[in-house]
């Protein structure tokens, strides 16, 4: 099979982690800046960063409604942070002229674990993943609702969801790609690999 064409969202955040990671696997990212570069592509990742300004770059280029297309038809998607925002139906505490890509039946809620300062790691027993998975958590967003569609994947030990899938859709509360931890890629190379 050839090798797995993964788009990066690069219009605003921290792209280049996801690009190196999705290399050392053997993928082949491409940037994601234009409408484009949304062409045959097996997969997407959207990297954390500032949803809010996101949202925006994506309107601006013309890729919010395509990308919602692509997404709802079936293309492969990992969001991370400020990505796992940007896929979300339900946005809590943001500026009214944001928009969301609404794949994952879920609400959550902006910066909810408090500023930069506030920033930890801790390690998660993600389903499909492994039970000791590194996570690094800034300035990161809650899941405050789970619709019946999506699987809740890891947990704080308060309850708290952090991690959740969809299909072929995958988001985090935390930053996986800012440890050496590389499995939760692999796991969604995997999805990748069986859609295609």
């Amino acid at each position: 099979m050839p090798t797995p064409r993964i788009g990066v969202l690069s219009v605003q955040g921290g792209f280049a982690e996801h690009t190196d990671m999705l290399r050392n696997l053997g993928a082949d990212p491409t940037p994601v800046r234009r409408l484009d570069h949304l062409q045959r592509l097996d997969g997407l990742v959207i990297p954390g960063g500032e949803s809010t300004t996101i949202s925006r770059l994506l309107d601006l280029s013309g890729m919010l409604e395509p990308l919602r297309e692509l997404i709802a038809a079936g293309l492969p998607t990992f969001g991370t942070c400020a990505g796992l925002i940007m896929l979300a139906t339900d946005v809590l505490d943001t500026r009214p002229d944001a928009h969301s890509l609404g794949a994952l039946d879920i609400s959550v809620r902006r910066n909810a674990f408090g500023r930069q300062v506030n920033s930890f790691e801790t390690t998660l027993n993600m389903a499909h993943v492994a039970e000791d998975t590194e996570a690094v958590f800034i300035r990161a967003p809650r899941v405050e609702r789970v619709g019946e569609s999506v699987e809740e994947l890891a947990t704080l030990p308060d309850g708290t969801v952090v991690a959740v899938q969809s299909g072929v859709v995958l988001g985090t509360s935390f930053h996986p790609e800012l440890t050496g931890d590389d499995r939760i890629h692999r796991y969604f190379l995997s999805l990748v690999e069986q859609s295609r």
